[in-house]
């Protein structure tokens, strides 16, 4: 039996922008490759065959950057949505290309959950659709699911009071699904799953479980940095050639000697910087030039953007090719 994984990509990544404006979020570097990569080695870390890509922004780069797989990974299929379609539109778009049971996930997220968990609790319940779970302190910004005993879902609660009683589990963008539940998606329109097809099965072969580990949702300049600092120190597993050190330098970059690099920091391939440059918590993705005595803090610099000698660049995000001059 094939394992499939269908990862909806098709957002224009608006929150990461300008990093984002010109390249799709699934393909933008984490740390030493393309985030997708990140989603592709763990789902195939999990059995999964084949991965199905719902693409629908810019999808000749990103299959240009990903490839076809195969040899020693999930082996990797495009499907173009001709509109935007929501969660469950994408989903039911991609339907005739899915096994009878299948995985459905989020691709903005980078985890490493354990889905084969999720997936024997699904067959174990005999449910149509199972939805992985997260344990989060602070629920305010986001849709807490609650459970019965036998982890049959009971309820949603969208961005609750602080002061709700519940499980504190929230959506990980990770399910389970039974094709026939997508009977229930309306044809030819924009649909949420979570909003519009998961209540109408409370109830009916709906469940949850908790997973633990490391989650989080890359979205924002922000959390986009979180992750790079969460792989470069060793607190999520990934295949990334990081030593828990902090920094990372490809050895496709050029670093002077007398420049200061970290903490926190990343320098992707064919960067140059130059002497006495001071760079920390930042990621200076491909081709990027520093010049000399620069100081660069907590900031992002897309793909191509150069910095001029002694000019200080702190909490920035640049767009690919943009240029800081003194």
């Amino acid at each position: 039996m094939t394992l499939q994984a269908l990862v909806l990509v098709g957002g224009k990544g608006t929150r990461l922008q300008p990093l984002t404006s010109e390249i799709p979020k699934p393909i933008l570097t984490l740390v030493d490759r393309p985030f997708m990569r990140y989603m592709i080695e763990w789902l195939g870390s999990h059995g999964v065959d084949e991965v199905v890509l719902a693409c629908g922004f810019l999808p000749d780069q990103l299959q240009g950057v990903l490839g076809d797989g195969g040899e020693d990974g999930p082996r990797l299929r495009y499907l173009v949505e001709p509109e935007p379609l929501g969660t469950a539109g994408a989903i039911k778009f991609a339907a005739p290309y899915l096994a009878d049971r299948f995985f459905a996930l989020n691709g903005d997220v980078l985890t490493d959950l354990d889905l084969t968990a999720l997936w024997e609790f699904h067959e174990e319940r005999q449910a149509r659709v199972s939805l992985g779970l997260y344990p989060v302190d602070d629920p305010s910004n986001f849709g807490l699911v609650d459970l019965n005993q036998d982890g049959s879902v009971r309820d949603f609660h969208e961005k609750p009071d602080p002061g709700h009683v519940g499980s504190g589990l929230v959506s990980a963008g990770a399910y389970v699904i039974d094709r026939e539940a997508l009977d229930l998606v309306p044809e030819d329109r924009k649909v949420s799953i979570e909003h519009e097809v998961f209540p109408l099965l409370v109830g009916d072969g709906l469940y949850g479980l908790r997973l633990d580990g490391y989650w989080k949702d890359i979205g924002t300049p922000e959390r986009y940095l979180e992750a790079t600092w969460d792989i470069i120190e060793n607190r999520v597993e990934t295949a990334a050639d990081v030593d828990g050190r902090g920094v990372y330098v490809s050895p496709e970059a050029q670093v002077s000697s007398r420049a200061t690099i970290g903490p926190r920091t990343v320098i992707a391939d064919g960067c140059k910087v130059g002497d006495g440059a001071r760079i920390s918590d930042s990621v200076l993705l491909e081709g990027c030039r520093v010049g000399e005595d620069a100081v660069i803090t907590d900031s992002i610099l897309a793909p191509g953007v150069s910095v001029a000698s002694g000019v200080a660049v702190g909490e920035l995000v640049i767009g690919k090719n943009g240029h800081v001059d003194a």
